[in-house]
């Protein structure tokens, strides 16, 4: 399986260079292909791997030379931002507190809804290791006030490592009833412009909850690839109907998230707005979200006002962005450059999207707005996405689909140097999944449907001036499957400065 499953990455890595790639061609690459096109893909391997060479050192260079931000492999010394956990320190453990505890060290609360209601403005919540549902087991953590949220300790408070103290916002077909449509974490935070907000080492998974086919890659109804833990997710993936974003909500001020991980999100990963502020979302790991993983708006200035929302989005691992739907026919984007905010994309590894690992189709309707929105992406590690960047066409229709050793030729990027395609043999390949990988690598969707105008039921149906009517069936080798959450954490520190790195 193994040597299969590098000859298809082979394929990929060279049909990924062609300008005339279709974004289905990348889904339906199969072992038929691999020995059709064995011949031509030793030459594209060749040149790619001369081309890689180029742009890794041209990634070192501009990372020196180019950038206006410190960028490092080790993003807590290389982040923009200096977050001291100074405040009046609130202590939550789900194994040793108490409802009625104090949020002492000796006496920590176990809710950690009750700590952050109780929590003055400004406090950090230190959380020890286990799953947090919020009052009552509802299934959701909402903050409405300034505060730092830090997760990851040992039970004794003594040690912290959110990669061994697992720290999580998990729930399970019991919160269908009482999550509605929050997020795992909802903010509502306005106010202070300067006031900061931290969430940091949360493992935020809606893998228990969402509906899924069953894990039986014989029927294909299930979209069940072998070796995956469960079928296809359901359409639209809510489970309960509404829509459910992992993280969400409206933030004024500086907002940091990092050291997370957003897994199995059945709409979107982090969707949000920024009402003004500096936000700063980096060394995460972002997997198998539908629609996008991360899609923050801007807002807070008026017409004739300067754009006063930034996001600096880097040092993220974001893998297997989906579609909307299993027809793979919009959304599946990893980071979207939404209007109203600046962004600033660096150092990220995108990898797997179904549509696009970036996506700047959105154009502000307020042109003096478009014309000030600055964004960029460089020093970007990808592989496997049906495009890299995700442009509008200039001449309506289609996207345009644009590989990252294109970058300079899109003028909406004011920094794009540095950003290159995975070599072969990269490790980020060896960590991930591989059944899933290869599933992801070997994606079929075929579709069938019957229309006969003259059969009796549309007879009637004419004769009676309503529209006739045909079926369609749609078959997919695999779509949103569950990504299991213990083996996320082995893609912290996968690849040297790209990606979310080990956790200090």
């Amino acid at each position: 399986m193994r040597k299969n499953l590098l000859k298809i990455m082979v394929v990929i890595l060279a049909v990924t260079i062609s300008n005339n790639l279709d974004a289905q061609v990348l889904k339906n690459i199969g072992k038929g292909i691999v020995k059709e096109v064995k011949k031509e893909v030793d030459k594209e391997l060749d040149k790619a791997t001369e081309r890689s060479s180029s742009e890794a050192a041209s990634s070192t260079q501009t990372s020196t030379t180019n950038t206006t931000k410190s960028v490092s492999s080790t993003p807590n010394s290389g982040s923009t931002t200096d977050v001291k956990l100074d405040g009046t320190k609130i202590y939550v453990s789900a194994a040793r507190g108490s409802v009625r505890g104090a949020g002492t060290k000796d006496s920590p609360y176990r809710d950690l809804q009750k700590a952050v209601e109780q929590a003055a403005e400004g406090s950090v919540i230190c959380v020890a290791e286990g799953n947090y549902l919020g009052r009552l087991d509802a299934g959701y953590i909402e903050i409405t006030k300034y505060l730092k949220l830090v997760g990851g300790y040992s039970d004794d408070f003594g040690t912290r490592d959110p990669l061994k103290y697992i720290t999580k916002i998990q729930p399970t077909q019991a919160q269908n009833g009482t999550n509605g449509s929050r997020g795992l974490i909802t903010l509502e935070v306005k106010g202070k412009r300067n006031a900061e907000i931290l969430i940091d080492g949360f493992i935020l998974d809606y893998g228990m909850q969402n509906n899924y086919h069953k894990a039986d890659p014989t029927d294909p109804r299930n979209g069940c690839c072998e070796g995956c833990e469960t079928g296809r997710i359901t359409p639209g993936g809510e489970p309960n109907g509404l829509s459910h974003q992992i993280m969400k909500g409206h933030v004024e001020g500086k907002l940091i998230v990092r050291n997370c991980v957003f897994a199995n999100g059945p709409y979107f990963g982090m969707q949000m707005i920024n009402y003004g502020g500096d936000w700063e979302v980096y060394n995460n790991v972002f997997v198998s979200n539908v629609y996008a993983a991360c899609c923050v708006n801007g807002a807070g200035s008026g017409p004739g006002k300067p754009i006063v929302a930034s996001i600096d989005f880097h040092h993220n691992t974001v893998l297997f962005s989906w579609c909307r739907s299993k027809t793979m026919e919009d959304m599946g984007y990893g980071f979207r450059y939404m209007t109203g905010i600046h962004a600033n994309v660096y150092n990220n590894i995108f990898g797997c999207s179904n549509l696009g690992a970036l996506d700047r189709g959105y154009i502000d309707s307020d042109k003096a707005k478009e014309a000030e929105r600055k964004t960029s992406a460089y020093n970007n590690m990808f592989f496997m996405n049906a495009a890299d960047l995700v442009l509008p066409s200039p001449g309506g229709g289609k996207w345009t689909l644009v590989p990252a050793s294109r970058f300079d030729e899109a003028e909406q990027l004011t920094k794009y140097e540095g950003n290159f395609e995975a070599k072969k043999g990269s490790n980020i390949m060896n960590v991930i999944d591989k059944a899933y990988l290869k599933g992801f690598a070997s994606l079929k969707v075929v579709s069938s449907s019957s229309f006969d105008p003259n059969s009796a039921a549309n007879t009637y149906r004419q004769a009676h001036g309503m529209n006739m009517q045909g079926t369609e069936t749609v078959r997919v080798s695999m779509f949103g499957n569950r990504y299991s959450i213990d083996k996320t954490y082995v893609l912290f520190g996968a690849e040297a400065g790209y990606g979310a790195q080990k956790i200090k």
